[in-house]
């Protein structure tokens, strides 16, 4: 890990930024000049002037998305502020244009104020066709989110909440496959209540997975308990009803499935093998797992996923964003709403041919181009039934 980290150091002092403006028209004669900037150009600014759905023909606005953070919650390296955070927000450029073709401009907003960050971004929001929110600490994603699907008519998405949580659901839908198991009958632990365990239980109960237990570093979460925060709270109603207390041992116990979304090494061998039969476990946090791969199968998992490339079943948001952008782009979407989200989990898991699947191959490549195609079709389609999109698909 260190020596990856010295490289990408290296590669970073050479690369000088990961992302650069590169203009599509080629301006080599007074009447091209004349074209794309002054005079002729007042024409498009008139027409947006008077009908401003034409700014998505007449400017770059329907192919582009702002990644925005506020540097609170980089990686696993906490609160380093929107400049530290810069190269993540441009890595994240670099993959919606490589995986989608979507063009996206990284801005880090030095504030942690919630209501200054909102009212910055709907100032902005006339430039873009859709805003990725990332690396936001919670709880205060969770407002910026609410408050900006308020107040714009573009697709705000938090891709370390929803991306996360799509590409889990599609990874437990082939592990049920793969296990013989229904969703519906799953009792799932997941450890971590920040914004990704959080969506990711929101996200599995409108799957129909069965019973869903929520712990954070106090144990369990239950509805019952006097000191949980608002957004616990509003969590505890949807999940854990049968009202268990404990520790994540005792959340574990029984259990068909783990998914961790925490800190490393939470978890341990005899957790596992507490846990009911085949039982699948995704341990995903970065860079060191709530439990190695190794140790978990040994102990008796099933299904092992983590967030990392080097081991099978990688579950990585990469498979998802780019495609969930580029079909709300295709459409003019209004927004992202909780049918595209659940198209897109379908969608990713439907791209490993059942034929195919197997317990080291829940979930596609990340490399798979196909992934991102199939996910912007499903998404799309998606946004047309349920009324967000502008425009019907071009394909």
């Amino acid at each position: 890990m260190s020596d990856i980290m010295q490289e990408s150091l290296e590669k970073h002092r050479e690369w000088h930024g990961k992302i650069e403006v590169v203009s599509r028209v080629s301006i080599q004669d007074a009447q091209t000049l004349s074209l794309a900037y002054t005079p002729g150009v007042a024409r498009a600014c008139t027409e947006i002037h008077d009908n401003p759905d034409l700014s998505y023909a007449l400017t770059r606005r329907a192919n582009l998305v702002a990644v925005i953070t506020d540097g609170t919650a980089v990686l696993g390296l906490g609160d380093i502020g929107g400049l530290a955070g810069m190269p993540v927000m441009e890595g994240k450029c670099t993959l919606f244009k490589e995986f989608a073709g979507v063009d996206a401009f990284p801005l880090c907003i030095k504030s942690k104020d919630t209501d200054e960050i909102v009212r910055t971004i709907e100032l902005l929001s006339d430039s873009f066709g859709g805003i990725n929110l990332e690396d936001i600490a919670a709880p205060r994603c969770f407002e910026i989110e609410a408050k900006l699907k308020e107040k714009l008519d573009i697709p705000v998405f938090h891709d370390d909440q929803h991306g996360t949580a799509i590409v889990v659901g599609a990874a437990l839908m082939n592990a049920c496959k793969v296990t013989g198991k229904a969703l519906s009958e799953l009792r799932l632990v997941i450890n971590g209540a920040g914004a990704a365990g959080i969506a990711i239980a929101k996200l599995l109960l409108a799957l129909g997975t069965g019973e869903i237990i929520l712990c954070d570093k106090f144990g369990i979460i239950n509805e019952q308990s006097h000191t949980l925060s608002e957004t616990h709270a509003q969590i505890a109603k949807l999940t854990n009803r049968s009202h268990i207390t404990g520790t994540l041992a005792d959340a574990m116990n029984g259990a068909d499935a783990f998914v961790g979304v925490s800190a490393p090494n939470q978890v341990t061998p005899e957790m596992i093998r507490s846990m009911n039969e085949k039982p699948i476990v995704f341990a995903m946090a970065n860079p060191t797992p709530e439990i190695m791969p190794q140790d978990a199968l040994d102990a008796g998992a099933f299904i092992v996923g983590t967030g990392r490339s080097d081991f099978a079943n990688q579950i990585n948001n990469v498979i998802a964003f780019p495609g969930i952008f580029k079909g709300a782009l295709e459409v003019r979407a209004k927004e992202i709403n909780e049918d595209m989200k659940l198209a897109a989990a379908y969608a990713i898991a439907a791209c490993v041919p059942e034929d195919k699947l197997s317990r080291e191959f829940i979930l596609p490549h990340s490399f798979d181009r196909a992934v991102p195609v199939a996910v912007a079709r499903a998404v799309a389609e998606a946004a047309v039934e349920t009324g967000s999109a502008r425009i019907t698909p071009a394909f």
